[in-house]
């Protein structure tokens, strides 16, 4: 409740504690179908500018057909009196072409998708990868580092080693193998759909530091009073390291997941943006920046903007969000 105060009181945390909010209603509202649900459709005509653009003249130009002069042209074509009948004809069935918005709210892709909705699909793909990584790499450092940290002895060279042996390779260097093995390996065909590789990639990657951390912690509190008085009337190791150690430590591991969901998205959108992120048929942060590379040739900016606009909002604000938590549960200002 101290911390929650705190918190209140803090104004930059409490306005980027609203823009995740609002970011994660959007998620759950994109997951559920509510929104976004046909972001696939081809709505608009291909590179529809936004709304305060205005529609291309050069597109209203292209649909623009040339009516030859006024020729009477039944002495040459048969057929000629009945051109006017069917053209009636034709305008009254409805074609693809003819109900595709020339403008769109943030602008359309190269085939006409809502460039708003991929945005918001975008996101769900993109949180919901960083926010699974950041608690599967939590949960591996948490454990491994009150095992570590806890028990000490040949346990904890052996964790140590394990450790080092993760950190030596560079941290993107890891990341990009295991996405190749996963991508075109054997493992490729076991997790071909979704996220599960992404997020198994960035877990498996990621705990090393939240593992430093909870070990250091653990190797403090091991030998404090509360945890000798514990041990005097019974309680168990588990019960030692997470039921009345892991509490006192537990500011650690949730500045950590915090931080670690920022660090994961910008990590997703990276390996999208290569080709090794989430598959085809998804949408994501990277995918829309890697599809927007073309665009940009061409002079079609909105895609990059959307998604740079969004993908800046909710990292700046989450980064900021986990400065103002850091700072309220501090046990220093307790």
């Amino acid at each position: 409740m101290q911390a929650w105060t705190r918190l209140k009181r803090d104004r930059v945390g409490m306005t980027s504690l609203w823009v995740v909010a609002a970011f994660l209603v959007l998620v759950l509202l994109a997951q559920f179908g509510v929104i976004a649900a046909d972001w696939q459709k081809e709505v608009g005509e291909p590179f529809a500018p936004p709304h305060w653009v205005g529609a291309d003249a050069k597109q209203v130009q292209a649909k623009e057909v040339d009516r030859p002069p006024n020729v009477d042209l039944s002495a040459v074509d048969p057929l000629a009196p009945r051109y006017a009948e069917w053209a009636e004809r034709a305008s009254r069935i409805q074609t693809v072409d003819a109900v595709r918005a020339p403008t769109l709210p943030l602008g359309g892709d190269r085939i006409g998708r809502d460039v708003l909705d991929k945005a918001i699909k975008g996101a769900q793909v993109s949180i919901l990868v960083g926010i699974a990584a950041a608690v599967l790499a939590t949960l591996i450092g948490t454990v491994l580092g009150a095992l570590a940290g806890y028990f000490g002895g040949r346990f904890d060279d052996f964790l140590e080693w394990v450790y080092n042996v993760f950190t030596s390779v560079p941290y993107i260097l890891l990341i990009f193998a295991l996405a190749a093995v996963f991508k075109s390996g054997p493992l490729g065909k076991m997790f071909s759909q979704g996220i599960a590789p992404v997020v198994i990639i960035l877990g498996a990657v990621g705990w090393t530091g939240i593992y430093r951390l909870v070990r250091a912690e653990y190797i403090k509190h091991r030998s404090r009073e509360y945890v000798r008085a514990a041990e005097a009337i019974g309680a168990s190791n588990g019960a030692r390291m997470f039921g009345h150690i892991l509490p006192n430590v537990s500011h650690v591991v949730l500045v950590q997941l915090s931080l670690h969901v920022v660090s994961f998205i910008k990590a997703e959108v990276i390996l999208s943006f290569l080709g090794l992120g989430v598959p085809i048929d998804m949408v994501s942060w990277g995918t829309m920046l890697a599809e927007a590379q073309t665009e940009l040739v061409l002079g079609k900016w909105w895609q990059l903007a959307a998604a740079t606009a969004f993908m800046a909002a909710f990292v700046t604000a989450f980064a900021l969000l986990t400065d103002a938590l850091r700072d309220a549960m501090d046990p220093k200002l307790r």
